[in-house]
């Protein structure tokens, strides 16, 4: 071990730093996690230029001036920073939009429109200075007053922002306060130690937005990225230019044009026929590409995941025996093998994916035991099977993930009935009592990328949950969480990580048997193109090569 090199890394802060530093010299901690809680803590740059080996996002060499041209699906409505929720739409966003901090996938959070973020002993209150000198494509200076206005806009539940499910219980209006023009204190409602995340990127409607912003975002798409817009024709596509007012390094591309299709055949053909560089990644789309040296599918790691409910209410799945039954009749391996294509990680029944530091490796891994599943049945007194109607979206390889799920559940007796809908009928009004979603005995639902289970944790399990399809309510799992948002260190989320994930084993009130990878599909003759697991598209450092 390079003695040097971990006195500098104790050198960077206090104790939380040096229990993880501690860690990582013990081989516990890999040096991708270690720089994840380097950047939490609020000390990414620090200890990135510590590392040794490590090198910041690269810039990519190439000459400036080119037109980098990308498809993308059609926005599932008007592009509205508070409101958006799809990936079209966030791309787009991404062109000139930028967050107090940014999620990196290989490094964790790290500095953007914010310098430097430190909480209080209780981590209850936050504070976060402002990078000096920031200016808004429209020409007006970025102050705390744009940062309070944009958080306020957000968790205000008169704007419905879809941002709520992430702060509902966490921060409330009239709690992000200007301490000075730089300088911003987030006071929340229950300690979190993970709360840099939810104002980083990972928090996709968190774009800081100026202050006297009027909700006409189409009209200026006003913010403080790489590009500005050039013209917006709605369901058609968009042009965005290079900002030449930007803070940081200025974008190589002199523009980016999107498409907007209405079918991911005719992106293909947009590709291959040279129209297009970029276009987003399907197993399908992958399989025209495949093995042709023209093209390259990238990827990074995700949270992102398929969550199958199970009504803990309802007859056919209150007992947490016949739920622990149909967990175990699935053949994970299988599923991520031969559906994904290899581009998928088996979970184990929780929100806690491979990629989180906090994640507690030791957890046994749930594996398809089809007598042991019998077995369970039998004690909970339907040996015989029963009939039940599985209600999910027709969306990206849902449809066939419930065909896989009715074909384990017959290895076992279970009748399932498939009943798919289009996303906008079963996501209904996205309230209980009024969306299939929310109200099916057993459904499925995809969930995108997030940079800390947290949101996971919370909107999906905790009893009062905005996204508890499940209906699970239980005061257990709730003081659990608890715990995991007051814990100080790793090593302490770790421990509370790992009573959650046992927990939620025996209960069984969701079935995540995957987390996927994020993947985009581009030309071989360009390079620089980055992305986030969540559908940020990054291409400031885009060239042609």
């Amino acid at each position: 071990m390079n003695i040097g090199y971990i006195d500098r890394l104790r050198g960077l802060a206090g104790d939380l730093w040096n229990v993880a530093v501690d860690e990582h010299e013990a081989g516990k901690l890999d040096r991708r996690e270690l720089l994840k809680y380097a950047g939490l803590i609020g000390i990414g740059g620090l200890a990135s230029a510590a590392l040794p080996g490590f090198a910041p996002t690269a810039c990519a060499a190439g000459t400036p001036g080119a037109t980098i041209r990308v498809g993308l699906d059609q926005p599932t409505a008007a592009i509205d920073p508070v409101l958006i929720t799809d990936s079209a739409s966030i791309s787009i966003l991404s062109q000139v939009g930028e967050y107090l901090l940014f999620d990196d996938a290989a490094t964790g959070l790290q500095p953007s429109l914010a310098v430097s973020w430190q909480s209080d002993d209780d981590v209850t209150v936050w504070t976060v200075k402002l990078r000096d000198g920031v200016r808004f494509n429209n020409g007006q200076a970025l102050t705390s007053a744009d940062v309070v206005a944009s958080f306020e806009r957000l968790v205000d539940p008169a704007n419905s922002s879809s941002a709520l499910s992430a702060y509902k219980g966490l921060l409330s209006k009239g709690s992000i306060r200007a301490v000075d023009p730089l300088t911003v204190a987030f006071h929340l409602d229950v300690p979190n130690s993970n709360f840099p995340f939810y104002i980083s990127s990972s928090v996709v409607n968190a774009v800081i937005l100026p202050a006297n912003y009027d909700g006409n975002f189409e009209k200026s798409f006003v913010g403080t990225g790489p590009f500005k817009l050039e013209s917006y024709r709605p369901k058609q596509g968009a042009t965005f230019i290079r900002n030449p007012d930007y803070w940081g390094e200025k974008a190589l591309p002199e523009k980016v044009e999107f498409t907007f299709y209405n079918d991911e055949q005719a992106q293909v053909l947009a590709l291959k026929s040279g129209a297009l560089d970029v276009i987003p990644y399907t197993p399908r789309s992958a399989l025209a590409v495949d093995g042709n040296s023209a093209y390259r599918v990238i990827s990074v790691d995700s949270s992102r995941h398929d969550e199958v409910h199970l009504r803990t209410d309802q007859p056919e799945f209150k007992d947490k025996r016949i739920r622990r039954a149909l967990a175990l009749s699935i053949d994970r391996e299988a599923v991520a093998k031969g559906l994904f294509r290899g581009r998928a990680r088996v979970g184990n029944d929780s929100p806690f994916a491979p990629i989180f530091a906090s994640t507690d490796q030791s957890v046994p891994q749930r594996k398809q035991d089809l007598n042991e599943a019998k077995r369970l049945l039998a004690e909970a007194g339907v040996a015989n099977g029963f009939k039940v109607t599985l209600t999910t979206e027709r969306a990206y390889d849902i449809p066939d993930y419930a065909v896989l799920i009715q074909n384990f559940a017959r290895k076992i007796g279970i009748d399932v009935s498939l009943n798919i809908l289009p996303q906008d009928g079963y996501f209904g009004s996205a309230n209980f009592g009024s969306s299939p979603w929310l109200d099916s005995t057993f459904g499925i639902t995809d969930y995108g990328h997030r940079g800390t289970p947290d949101i996971f944790l919370n909107a999906t399990l905790k009893s009062s949950g905005t996204w508890n399809a499940a209906h699970f309510n239980n005061s257990d799992y709730d003081r659990l969480l608890l715990e995991y948002g007051r814990a100080k260190d790793l090593k302490s989320q770790r421990l509370a990580a790992g009573k959650i994930q046992q927990l939620l084993l025996d209960e069984t009130p969701l079935i995540i048997s995957y987390f996927l990878q994020y993947s985009r599909i581009t030309s071989a003759k360009v390079a620089g193109v980055g992305f986030t697991a969540i559908s940020h598209l990054l291409l400031a450092r885009a060239h042609t090569v």
